[in-house]
């Protein structure tokens, strides 16, 4: 049989490291083709004779997995607490750590960050990924990725592409426009690899457009090593390349290694045939294995070289703890009954059904669970951190104040890998609860523990609601020390907050969601999240980038103005921030860019750039964001490339997609420059 063309739309790809190609050249082939699959669930075969030891992968986005170590480790917040902190820098530091403990549990590979987009609030794996917005995943992704790499451990990035459901998730297939692809659900997974240098991608047990994630030429062959200059492995997810077609169409799409060890398509034998067949060449091997060396020796594993490395240190509890209290976020705080202060909220009712529940623990949530040797729940952190200032009541009506922790749980049908969830419902009759205790006590302030939108027909009836998603082994700490003003709350809404489900954009019909069980459509194309929210004018629960603070903050004296170090290709948008509250805390200024010519194939807005910026009352601080004109560009498929759209852009800088303090307009002209800068009145 012949072999296959090589997709001429690609430049060809990038020549090994000299030392790879040494090793390629000395491999025989019955090595190589060992190489191919795992040993077992979480390791690759060895060669001995070459000194190629077994290369380890263990899960995962927020701690190393038990089962994939046999250790405890530190588990830290899920993906979506980290998003809500929308800051990079601490996000790298808690990339260090990650890393850190992979190689202390004796890991190569730390499988994560998991980046895909959040299209349907009822996905179980919502609370593993990190946001609704291709711009924020991209801005995360890197830090994360770097900080693990730094480490000397490959992340893997998954899962690669368009996997944003567990319902029939191994048999589904996306079918999705080349411009949503290209504008929506690639853009992280682009940036991880052009920016980050990710050393791993892994491969969706989904299709895409009709083809298994595995066996996806397009995906894994001509954009992720031709257009984007990827030089790491493809792993697949466990098991996902029996869903495939067959051998020859993994090797030729550009799978490097299949996991687990008992393979359905890289077994010695069925590569020995398809071989033989002239279905495949010795070259196809060579090319997907040159990954797999590559990040061999990225991380140290050719060299022997030392493994450093720590696990469960109280280093690593206070990165766990920073990104819990960073993400908390404050939905709602009427009358300012939050922080919580002795002098008016002496007596404090504790209640709910999650105020003493732990929420690491192995397996609980899918590949996602980490087994740690201590968390702090609610309860002890709230007690621990009390210091005699407040006196806890059993009873909502002997209260000053009533603490009500409620959430969701890692429980498959939840918020858990393999089953989507069925509603966007609170469980467990937690609703009337809180309608309960609202009559016995106005002064309720709910804490939810969740990792993905909830409803909350209570919502105007409680004083105050936090967001704590799964804040990790310091939870209890990190919630105490915000309830009681130790931390000012700072965190932001990855995602958008519905008040029904059917406002979600996904939840038209069966057809987009949850498909028939061979194909979803996607068939909302860019308006994903916010961007649908926009568009209809739909009032949600709660916006994406909201999220309150203890004190307040003022924007002000908007400049637009062309970047002297790159003029024409950047814009710089700057202003004064002040803190004009009494509380020292964090604000997340955010940049967005809307077209008032736009037509109904483009977004409304589109988060543009971000800032976290901590000030002290009455500080006042001059922020510059940069705008790159270029990320003005939208995708044209007719032409195949990306395209400036010249006219008149609107600058809006907010605290939330729905909270707008100031405006601007530029124009852009046909050679993608900027000019006529305005601003509008403040």
């Amino acid at each position: 049989m012949p072999l296959p063309a090589q997709d001429s739309r690609a430049g060809p790809p990038t020549p090994p490291e000299p030392r790879v190609a040494s090793l390629l050249t000395d491999l025989t082939l019955e090595e190589k083709l060992s190489l191919c699959a795992g040993a077992g669930w979480w390791k690759t075969r060895p060669v001995e004779r070459l000194g190629i030891r077994p290369f380890r992968l263990t899960d995962g986005p927020r701690g190393v997995g038990f089962h994939s170590s046999g250790k405890r480790c530190t588990a830290f917040p899920s993906g979506i607490a980290q998003a809500a902190c929308w800051d990079e820098a601490l996000l790298r530091r808690l990339g260090a750590a990650l890393g850190s403990e992979c190689r202390a549990a004796g890991g190569d590979t730390l499988l994560g960050p998991a980046i895909n987009i959040a299209r349907t609030p009822l996905c179980g794996r919502t609370f593993e990924y990190l946001s609704e917005d291709p711009y924020l995943n991209s801005r995360l992704v890197v830090p994360l990725v770097k900080g693990i790499q730094e480490q000397g451990v490959a992340a893997c990035v998954k899962h690669f592409a368009v996997n944003n459901q567990e319902t029939n998730r191994v048999r589904i297939s996306a079918q999705v426009s080349e411009r949503a692809l290209q504008e929506i659900y690639l853009p992280a997974f682009r940036a991880a690899v052009e920016e980050g240098d990710a050393w791993s991608i892994m491969a969706a047990y989904n299709g895409v457009n009709g083809t298994p994630a595995c066996e996806n030429t397009d995906l894994l062959v001509r954009r992720l090593r031709r257009e984007w200059g990827f030089r790491g492995f493809v792993v697949s997810d466990w098991f996902a390349p029996r869903f495939t077609a067959s051998t020859q169409a993994c090797v030729k799409g550009g799978l490097s290694l299949e996991m687990p060890g008992k393979g359905a398509r890289y077994t010695t034998q069925k590569l020995r045939a398809a071989l033989d067949a002239g279905e495949i060449s010795e070259a196809d091997i060579d090319a997907n294995l040159e990954g797999l060396l590559y990040a061999m020796l990225r991380t140290g594993h050719l060299d022997r070289r030392p493994r450093p490395g720590e696990r469960n240190t109280e280093g690593h509890r206070a990165v766990a703890r920073e990104v819990a209290e960073a993400g908390m976020t404050l939905l709602k705080n009427d009358s300012q009954l939050l922080p919580l202060d002795p002098a008016r909220t002496r007596k404090i009712a504790l209640l709910g059904p999650r105020l003493n529940r732990r929420n690491c623990l192995p397996l609980w949530g899918g590949s996602a669970g980490v087994w740690t040797h201590r968390e702090v729940t609610p309860l002890q952190g709230l007690r621990r951190e009390n210091r005699g200032r407040f006196e806890w009541v059993d009873s909502p009506e002997a209260a000053d104040a009533v603490i009500l922790v409620l959430g969701l749980s890692h429980r498959p049908g939840l918020d858990s890998e393999v089953k989507d969830r069925a509603s966007l419902e609170l469980p467990w009759g937690q609703d009337d609860l809180v309608r309960r205790t609202v009559a016995a006590n106005p002064n309720t302030i709910v804490v939810l523990l969740c990792g993905s939108p909830v409803t909350m027909p209570w919502v105007d009836e409680v004083a105050g609601i936090l967001v704590a998603w799964y804040p990790g082994v310091e939870g209890g700490t990190a919630l105490a020390r915000t309830l009681f003003g130790d931390s000012n709350p700072s965190g932001k809404l990855p995602v958008t907050f519905p008040r029904s489900l059917a406002d979600s954009p996904a939840h038209v019909s069966a057809r987009t969601f949850p498909g028939d069980g061979k194909v979803v459509h996607y068939d909302e194309e860019l308006f994903v999240g916010y961007r649908h929210f926009d568009r209809y004018a739909i009032e949600p629960l709660f916006p994406f980038g909201h999220g309150l603070s203890y004190t307040e903050f003022e924007y002000s004296d908007l400049v637009l103005e062309a970047d002297e170090a790159s003029p024409g290709d950047t814009l710089r948008v700057s202003l004064q921030v002040a803190n004009t509250g009494e509380h020292a805390g964090a604000e997340v200024v955010q940049l967005y860019v809307a077209d008032p010519a736009a037509d109904e194939d483009r977004p409304p807005q589109a988060l543009k750039g971000f800032e976290k910026i901590y000030l002290r009352p009455g500080e006042r601080r001059r922020l510059t964001l940069a705008l790159p004109l270029a990320s003005l560009d939208i995708y044209c498929p007719e032409l195949g490339r990306w395209k400036a759209q010249p006219g008149v852009y609107e600058v809006r800088l907010g605290s939330s997609s729905r909270d707008c303090r100031l405006r601007g307009r530029f124009t852009l002209s046909d050679k993608n420059t900027a000019s006529s800068l305005q601003r509008s009145p403040q």
